[in-house]
């Protein structure tokens, strides 16, 4: 039964249907669509069933969505291009550049492989580069897969890249999977690229062939791929560490009192007179110099600009306590909100005795916390496994999570059960389309989540009750 859990985590590792079937799934579903949302319009991520001729979740979940946007499979939608100039601009903001000679030396001189088209897109879709071999690259070219172009799921429907960063794993779309009827053709292999210094999407590799000619081990080394750009990416960020502790070295000879430097997200340089932490979370909208903010872990501190990072000194020194965490007595009266308006972009606000703060969320705590404030009754471990991967066994990954929320939240998080605390008044701000609601999140209780909020029988703390979705995908009037 365990085993059974941890599948219907990875819905990669389903058995796949040919070309034939897929073909047969897409057509099915898309025709019968208008009859069985006008039945069930609040249903629409059950839309394909669960047999075994039923498109995986993440596929039927984006060919939902893109229904509800109205977007043609024959026709798709005229595809934002940009410019020469802007395309230089956006490969130098990306930092990717660094990665090419990695890619393609991975990804397109492996020998006897079969022809393919290398892609790698920014953290909005944009393809920023395109290798590959010459027929293949003009195929792309009449579907509008081209340098410049952004592949995103509401021009040209489900894709490999599009997939890959709402989903932020890597993932295969093959032959029929893709909403739009002239890609059936290709199939897509993705896998996302994140920043090692923040946690953030900074792109994607996509690798694109003839559906007839794929190759099961693609999926496997995309993803092999985008962990080795990652590795570049972390070399760069190691040797900028560096320089920072060098330069940080005689100014904090120089400080009284405890202090340390970070860069610039947050990662610790150097410390002195203090236990230094690995990283201290910066907040989502940045820090201001000459002033005084709380950080979780150190509390109130003055912060100064360093070069590529800041001079942290706490104003009261950190005790053994555990200063500088929310406190039991300081969660009385909190105030916490929990920012999904954003799918690429959960965030956290605290507000209360302690100060304020806020900053990004891992999809991994944005998902608990989703869950531990839509049940303030709380949940034991093992039903946080059950709603968050299908397997109540996975309780060790569980508990080693909420570890890591308490480390900033501290009296927030109560435990036995895990809940947030009673005194804390909890706001959560969702999407305007319920199904947008923590995109990348394949678990149960989500899923369950978006599904009742689009009928409107489940509503957001501290959100006003809103009417469902009808067929269409606007809001019924009452």
């Amino acid at each position: 039964m365990r085993q059974t859990g941890r599948q219907s985590r990875r819905p990669e590792r389903r058995a796949p249907l040919s070309a034939a079937e897929l073909a047969k799934v897409h057509d099915r579903t898309l025709a019968d669509a208008a009859a069985r949302e006008l039945a069930a319009p609040a249903l629409g991520e059950e839309d394909g069933g669960d047999g075994p001729l039923a498109p995986r979740p993440e596929i039927g979940d984006s060919w939902a969505r893109l229904r509800r946007l109205g977007l043609d499979p024959d026709t798709g939608a005229t595809a934002a291009l940009l410019g020469p100039g802007e395309i230089e601009q956006r490969r130098r903001a990306s930092g990717l550049d660094a990665v090419l000679p990695v890619l393609r030396e991975t990804l397109l001189e492996a020998g006897g492989a079969p022809p393919l088209l290398l892609a790698v897109a920014d953290a909005e879709g944009h393809v920023l580069w395109q290798d590959g071999e010459r027929g293949l690259r003009r195929s792309a070219d009449r579907i509008g897969f081209i340098t410049g172009a952004r592949w995103i799921e509401e021009s040209v429907g489900t894709n490999g890249i599009a997939v890959a960063l709402r989903a932020r794993r890597p993932m295969h779309v093959h032959s029929a999977e893709h909403y739009l009827r002239s890609h059936h053709s290709w199939t897509c292999v993705a896998a996302p690229i994140r920043d090692p210094g923040t946690g953030r999407l900074v792109g994607a590799i996509n690798l694109s062939g003839p559906a007839h000619n794929i190759r099961p081990y693609l999926l496997q080394l995309t993803a092999t791929a985008a962990r080795l750009a990652e590795a570049e990416l972390r070399a760069h960020r190691l040797e900028a560490l560096h320089q920072l502790r060098a330069l940080a070295a005689p100014l904090l000879a120089r400080v009284g009192g405890p202090a340390l430097v970070v860069d610039a997200a947050g990662w610790t340089a150097a410390a002195a007179g203090l236990p230094p932490p690995s990283r201290v979370r910066v907040p989502s909208e940045g820090w201001t110099p000459a002033a005084v903010h709380w950080v979780p872990g150190l509390g109130e501190c003055a912060l100064e600009p360093l070069a590529d990072g800041w001079l942290v000194r706490p104003v009261r020194a950190p005790v053994e306590d555990g200063s500088g965490r929310v406190t039991a007595e300081q969660a009385e009266g909190a105030r916490l909100r929990l920012d999904l308006r954003r799918p690429d972009r959960p965030e956290l606000s605290v507000r209360g005795a302690a100060d304020s703060w806020s900053h990004p969320l891992s999809p991994r705590h944005a998902e608990l916390l989703l869950l531990l404030a839509t049940g303030r009754e709380g949940s034991t471990a093992a039903q946080l496994a059950e709603a968050l991967f299908g397997d109540a066994g996975r309780t060790v990954t569980v508990r080693a999570e909420l570890s890591r929320l308490r480390r900033y939240l501290g009296g927030l998080l109560a435990h036995r059960p895990y809940r947030i605390a009673e005194s804390v008044l909890v706001t959560v701000d969702g999407p305007d389309d319920p199904y947008d609601l923590l995109p990348a999140s394949s678990a149960p209780a989500v899923r369950r989540l978006r599904a009742e909020l689009a009928a409107g029988t489940a509503r957001l703390p501290g959100s006003p009750p809103r009417p469902p979705l009808g067929a269409n995908g606007e809001r019924e009037r009452r």
